[in-house]
């Protein structure tokens, strides 16, 4: 039986976008472990599930495509992003500690 993992991506540190994070992935967990390819030197597996990412909507759908298909899965919870609201005019503020 497959084991799979089911989570929403974090943001990439190199983009300020969100438009990726947004849908939950399923993906299979490697059966076999990864070795050099004797020819090329290329890190590959046996198994072709590990290239498998499946995108669900919601959490719900991705777990109910992993109990359809008979599969044990675990969620990861994303973590919760707590933004500072931020202003321009904070930067010319009279109490502003400066460092020098």
């Amino acid at each position: 039986m497959a084991q799979a993992i089911i989570y929403r991506p974090a943001k990439t540190a190199m983009q300020s976008g969100r438009a990726r994070t947004r849908r939950w992935i399923l993906e299979y967990e490697p059966a076999t472990p990864r070795r050099p390819d004797p020819l090329m030197g290329w890190a590959s597996a046996g198994d072709t599930l590990n290239e498998v990412h499946l995108r669900f909507a919601t959490l719900e759908e991705a777990v109910a495509f992993a109990e359809k298909h008979g599969l044990d899965y675990t969620v990861i919870q994303p973590h919760q992003s707590i933004e500072k609201p931020k202003s321009y005019a904070d930067n010319f503020r009279y109490d502003r500690v400066v460092r020098h």
